[in-house]
C-alpha cells in the first residue's frame, strides 16, 4: 500500500470524492465532520488537501473563489486497491461482531 493512505482522514476524503465525483472543499470538510461527529482543525484539513494534490491523487481547480477537488486516475486506483486489499480482510474472512482475535489461529500473543 503507498505511504498516502496511512492517514484515515486521507482515506476518508478520497472515499468521499469517489462518491461525489467532486466537492468543493468547505462541502467535503463539513461531510467529514459530519461522518467524525467533530470539528476538525482547517489547517490540518487543508494540509491533508495539499498533500493529496502534491502527491498525484488529487486534482484542484478554483470555480469563482472556492477550491475544487477531484480524484485522478491514480487516487481511484489507490482507493480501489485498499478497498479490494480491506475486502479480503473483512468480508472474506466471515467478520461479525461477536467474533475474537482468540477464534483466529493463527494469531499469536
Amino acid at each position: 500500500m503507498t505511504k498516502w493512505f496511512h492517514s484515515g482522514r486521507r482515506r476518508d476524503l478520497c472515499a468521499l470524492l469517489y462518491d461525489a465525483g467532486e466537492l468543493r472543499a468547505q462541502s467535503l470538510k463539513n461531510r467529514l465532520e459530519n461522518h467524525y461527529d467533530e470539528r476538525i482543525d482547517p489547517g490540518s484539513f487543508y494540509a491533508t488537501l495539499r498533500s493529496l494534490v502534491e502527491s498525484g491523487f488529487l486534482d484542484r481547480r478554483t470555480e469563482g473563489i472556492a477550491d475544487v477537488y477531484a480524484l485522478t486516475d491514480a487516487g481511484e486506483r489507490a482507493l480501489v486497491d485498499h478497498y479490494e486489499w480491506l475486502s479480503e480482510r473483512v468480508g472474506g474472512s466471515g467478520l461479525t461482531a461477536d467474533r475474537t482475535p482468540a477464534d483466529d489461529p493463527d494469531l499469536k500473543d
